[in-house]
């Protein structure tokens, strides 16, 4: 099963941005794929996470699996984020052991979401 690497692009982390500069989201972003990520993971920019306040983030997701959000994030820690995406592609509910998890993982977590139950539509 394909995992989910949402990383937001747009991000400054509350850092103005002289004109031709690159946001500091797409810098991650950019350093994520030259980091190298498993084919289970999926690396997928997005415009906006929300997180604003928390630096330059991610969110890690797949179907029946908790979803996680990180932030506080740098383009150098693009080899933590990988090895963690890898690590959460390897866990079947998502829940990666404690002492599994890079540290930015264990101490930069903005939330941790739970699966979403599909629930079948019922008959007219």
């Amino acid at each position: 099963m394909t995992v989910t690497l949402h990383v937001c692009v747009t991000c400054r982390a509350g850092q103005s941005l002289r004109e031709g500069e690159t946001a500091l989201g797409a810098r991650l972003h950019s350093a994520i794929l030259e980091a190298g990520v498993p084919e289970s993971v999926n690396v997928v920019p997005v415009e906006c996470l929300s997180a604003c306040s928390q630096g330059c983030s991610i969110a890690l997701s797949a179907p029946g699996r908790w979803s996680y959000v990180y932030g506080r994030l740098s383009d150098a820690n693009a080899p933590d984020v990988v090895a963690g995406a890898a690590a959460y592609a390897a866990a079947s509910d998502g829940i990666v052991p404690w002492r599994s998890r890079p540290e930015i993982f264990r101490k930069q977590s903005l939330a941790r979401i739970p699966p979403i139950a599909v629930v079948p539509e019922t008959a007219e």
